[in-house]
């Protein structure tokens, strides 16, 4: 039986637009999901929306729309922009769905059943942007600590979760599971957070009817924040399929943004523990993205739509320059300038430059069939020397969502293979009829091979077509197929695929940027 892995990526509010941001987090997780695939392993990867907040019911309101029209209708845009850019998921939990409302039903009456939910008064400020609530010493100036906007004051009766009986708890998991939450800064946050004491935190409302009733009392709705962390579980068959959440829960780890680790690294842990469900392996807190050096914002003008870039460029090349220039553990800035020479730089003149100058050459010299070796010198040994090195690097980095670093293993090998086509020059062996052009062009398509493998997580359309033109399968043990060199037959077909990625004119892209 093969080796599972669960990967999820945050449930998003959909009261606007998928964002830049958004695509980067769920390219980030799809790259891994895809690499666990690539080892061998059975994957499963979940997506979602994040239906009932009070932000949303706004929203729905402007519009003149019911909420449940508006949800759907935005859920779909998510759905088609994933879609564009090959975002290939195995679940997509709507909070509002069926499936999170058994999940919810569920989880809530077991935390309720082992006495961690009693009811009392509420008294706080809601951030209608962030859905989160706070307390008086929280606000700045008055206002929304992250969105520096103001709150609204809400007190009723509501249900509350013991989140203080799990301070003790959550603190052990941390010191003993250092790993559990990443990178060091979000870990050290949390554990500040949580040694500074743990209150109890409101897990219903009563003043709207905009989510899923409280299986215990129908009188109050289920708060947000509890309903859409609940869809990690629901994800994998939890109230549904109890073969599935046994077989792939606990999560290997939960991708998020920074500035909602808290949830994820206090209150859903609190959460699990308080209904007797394993903690995620792992928690990764990503950093945000700014624009030209400034933050997002549509009112200022300061983004950039998505699913035009995906349009203009394809998928492939959106996929890559975003994992390519912006860390996935700390802040990072895209422009369009970025944009336009990573994608010359890499893909362009090295990966696609490779490529295609190899499959021709391949074509002219050998009726497009991978030739048979003959003379060998010591530079011929230097790529796959390289490539041993390379392709251990590349694992770590993965499994370390590195995916800068990665890209940058791979990005030696494909550097090393073109110069190596300038170093041997095939065009003069082929004029002396010296019998090592066999061995410089076998190199050379094992180069392409292994990187092709290894790149395959980042630009699937683009690997796909080379992996044709080579004959080989992306499928399998691929990191196991990587390490081996040389792997293609004497005498099999070569493809000679078009231009892979056309080069970018960047005066007629940037225009008066």
């Amino acid at each position: 039986m093969s080796s599972t892995f669960y990967v999820t990526a945050a449930i998003d509010y959909v009261n606007g637009d998928p964002h830049l941001g958004h695509v980067y987090e769920k390219v980030g997780c799809d790259v891994l999901a895809r690499h666990h695939r690539l080892r061998g392993d059975d994957v499963r990867f979940t997506v979602g929306t994040d239906e009932h907040s009070q932000s949303v019911l706004r929203a729905a309101r402007d519009r003149g729309v019911s909420p449940e029209e508006f949800v759907a209708s935005q859920a779909e845009r998510f759905r088609s922009l994933w879609a564009s850019l090959d975002i290939d998921y195995t679940a997509f939990v709507r909070t509002s769905g069926d499936a999170n409302r058994r999940s919810t039903d569920r989880l809530m009456q077991a935390v309720h059943d082992a006495g961690f939910i009693y009811k009392g008064w509420y008294r706080a400020w809601l951030c209608p942007s962030c859905e989160r609530y706070y307390s008086d010493k929280e606000l700045v100036a008055g206002l929304c600590p992250v969105h520096e906007r103001p709150v609204e004051l809400v007190e009723e009766d509501n249900y509350f979760l013991r989140l203080s009986d799990f301070q003790d708890r959550l603190l052990e998991h941390l010191e003993r599971h250092p790993d559990f939450l990443v990178p060091e800064p979000r870990r050290n946050e949390i554990l500040h957070l949580i040694q500074g004491g743990l209150e109890d935190v409101s897990i219903s409302r009563g003043f709207s009817d905009w989510g899923f009733p409280l299986p215990f009392d129908p009188s109050q709705v289920v708060y947000v924040w509890f309903d859409a962390l609940i869809a990690y579980i629901t994800g994998v068959g939890y109230a549904s399929d109890d073969d599935e959440f046994a077989r792939f829960w606990p999560a290997d780890v939960h991708v998020i943004g920074k500035d909602i680790t808290r949830f994820h690294a206090v209150m859903w842990p609190a959460m699990l523990m308080a209904a007797g469900i394993p903690l995620p392996k792992r928690v990764h807190a990503h950093g945000f993205m700014t624009l030209g050096g400034e933050k997002m914002s549509k009112t200022r003008g300061v983004f950039v739509e998505p699913t035009a870039l995906v349009e203009q460029f394809g998928s492939d090349a959106v996929r890559y320059v975003l994992m390519a220039e912006v860390p996935f553990d700390r802040d990072g800035d895209f422009s369009m300038e970025s944009f336009v020479d990573r994608y010359n730089a890499d893909l362009a003149n090295d990966y696609g430059n490779l490529v295609s100058r190899t499959e021709k050459m391949i074509q002219r010299y050998f009726e497009a069939r991978v030739p048979e070796r003959g003379g060998e010198e010591p530079i011929d040994a230097e790529l796959r020397e390289l490539a041993a090195t390379v392709v251990p690097e590349y694992d770590q980095a993965m499994d370390g969502l590195d995916f800068t670093a990665a890209l940058a293993a791979v990005g030696r090998l494909v550097d090393r293979a073109n110069k190596y086509v300038e170093e041997t020059a095939p065009w003069k062996l082929r004029s002396v009829e010296d019998d090592r052009l066999g061995t410089v062009c076998a190199e050379l398509l094992e180069a392409v091979r292994v990187s092709t493998l290894l790149l395959n997580p980042f630009i699937p359309r683009a690997t796909a077509r080379v992996a044709t033109d080579l004959g080989i399968e992306l499928s399998g043990d691929l990191t196991q197929a990587a390490r081996s060199w040389p792997a293609l037959r004497g005498g099999g077909p070569v493809g000679v695929g078009e231009i892979l990625f056309p080069r970018l004119d960047r005066e007629a892209i940037l225009g008066g940027r």
